[in-house]
């Protein structure tokens, strides 16, 4: 199983990036959780989820950032 690649993410909609984050944060949650129980049985699990989880944090913040900046353009020719 190879690492998710960012283009993937930028593919996706508002919607589906933030419901995906939701999804990835819980699976880190139950991944925690098998941990502490002593059932992990794939450890390598953690590092795709955090990879997965920071690109679409990535992406959700880079388009916060172009509708600032939008935002502030719309603004400023009012």
């Amino acid at each position: 199983m190879s690492l998710t690649k960012i283009k993937e993410a930028r593919e996706l909609s508002d919607a589906a990036v933030a419901e995906q984050i939701l999804a990835v944060k819980r699976q880190l949650m139950e991944l925690r959780l098998q941990q502490a129980t002593g059932r992990m049985e794939k450890p390598h699990l953690f590092k795709h989820a955090k990879h997965r989880l920071a690109q679409l944090m990535t992406v959700e913040r880079e388009r916060q950032i172009v509708a600032e900046k939008e935002a502030a353009a719309a603004k400023s020719r009012i």
